[in-house]
């Protein structure tokens, strides 16, 4: 049974994500890693959050290592400081997922994601139990370190233009979720000189007003606040606040992947050099690369990949079309936070929202999920109709399906028991048409 999924192992809490879990994991971190080195251990605002990061915490000092307890913060947080003080990290989060996972996410030294070389490695530790387990004179030491959050806003803003995004005065509505960016977001804001506006922005790890993924369904109370108050621009974030998503001036939900070539183009605008999204993203991110005359990099879903491989190919810019966007400059992970500051920085040249984000090529989405026991099964016997078409077939991540006017794309979760069906075009009408005929086939062989 493969442990990690795509970002981290996650599940319902205290069902598959109990203490054990987590300390046989964090035991296998240390084992790995060997003893006095400094593991950086933190949480999200989860209600099991500080169960399993106690259990975290014995793991890793019973095999040696030296443990700095963040206590609360934004995984991206966490994430930033371990890269300066850490030689690894453990991350307390189910992200995006329902209030009833929870789950535990590996950091690398450099702050981003564990590779998968190493979460394989981890994976054979722990299945095979064989633990390293330090002396009793040698367990490790642990200390609490309560200035995350203020390190990683102090970050964010030297990663920006600070005075242009003060000089413009914005106002901001805010919609953390209940979740970890409760404790920055705001806080960065007024920094940047904002008047921010805030909604479930108070912690609860029950995620009473909305689940913690940020969806248009989910934010018509920020909408509202946004048309009533004349802010200049929405923002809610995820649980974990590595993501962000957003709305304009007019109150309107911006589809993350107009956003994320915004962004691009933006960034490319100022500096030339690759960028790097999944094979999930828009066409739009081509688009904008070919126009700028850099190479396009596509990856398999899943920010450790597109962080990965921002790193090999020291590339300008990359991130992913669900409101994960990853800034070099800052840190090679996705950033709720820092995503917000830059767009901030974008819209401090005099330009509304609204207009910044129609400098895109338009596009079409379609897509749906298919509930699914047996994902290898069904991808496998999908995959095999496919590849006897005629038509271009990319396998970096599922089944990719080029056609002249459009694409589709079907892959496993990596986190639920389904199979994600998505589909574009330059009409909505043929792109619900391909996403149809990827449902069928996928229920054909479920």
């Amino acid at each position: 049974m493969t442990l990690f999924g795509t970002n981290g192992v996650r599940g319902i809490a205290n069902e598959f994500i109990t203490p054990q879990l987590v300390m046989d994991i964090a035991k296998s971190l240390g084992t790995y890693l060997g003893p006095d080195k400094r593991v950086v251990i933190g949480r999200d605002t989860r209600i099991s959050g500080q169960m399993l990061e106690s259990a975290a915490i014995a793991g890793a000092l019973s095999s040696g290592l030296f443990v700095i307890d963040v206590g609360m913060a934004p995984i991206p947080a966490i994430q930033y400081y371990t890269r300066d003080h850490g030689d690894a990290g453990i991350a307390i989060t189910a992200s995006h997922n329902p209030r009833e996972y929870n789950g535990i996410k590996l950091i690398a030294g450099d702050g981003s994601e564990f590779s998968r070389k190493g979460e394989n490695e981890i994976e054979k530790i722990y299945y095979s139990r064989e633990y390293k387990a330090a002396t009793w004179d040698c367990t490790g030491e642990i200390i609490t370190d309560n200035s995350v959050n203020d390190y990683y806003i102090r970050g964010i803003m030297n990663a920006v233009d600070t005075e242009k995004i003060r000089s413009r005065k914005f106002r901001v509505a805010v919609d953390t979720g209940c979740g970890a960016g409760s404790l920055t977001l705001p806080f960065l804001l007024r920094k940047l000189g904002c008047e921010v506006i805030t909604i479930n922005s108070q912690i609860d790890g029950t995620f009473p007003w909305r689940n913690p993924e940020p969806t248009i369904e989910s934010l018509g109370e920020l909408k509202e606040v946004i048309q009533y108050s004349g802010a200049d621009m929405g923002v809610a974030q995820d649980g974990d606040a590595d993501r962000a998503v957003f709305f304009d001036e007019k109150g309107n939900f911006i589809n993350e992947e107009v956003l994320l070539a915004t962004v691009a183009k933006y960034i490319l605008a100022q500096k030339k050099g690759p960028i790097v999204t999944p094979v999930s993203s828009s066409q739009r991110m081509a688009d904008v690369a070919k126009d700028a005359g850099v190479e396009i990099i596509w990856t398999a879903v899943g920010s450790i990949n597109v962080a990965r491989k921002m790193m090999e190919t020291s590339a300008v810019f990359g991130g992913e079309g669900n409101g994960g966007f990853i800034f070099p400059e800052h840190q090679y992970c996705r950033d709720g936070g820092m995503a917000c500051a830059k767009i901030l920085e974008m819209m401090a040249d005099g330009e509304k929202l609204s207009y910044i984000t129609e400098g895109v090529p338009v596009y079409f989405n379609s897509k749906t999920k298919v509930y699914c026991d047996n994902l290898n099964k069904t991808m496998e016997a999908a995959k095999s109709e496919v590849l006897q078409s005629e038509e271009k077939i990319d396998t970096t991540d599922g089944i990719k399906i080029w056609y002249e006017d459009g694409w589709l794309l079907i892959r496993p979760s990596g986190t639920e028991p389904l199979i994600r069906i998505f589909a574009e075009s330059k009409t909505m009408t043929r792109a619900e048409e391909l996403m149809k005929f990827g449902k069928e086939m996928v229920e054909k062989y479920r």
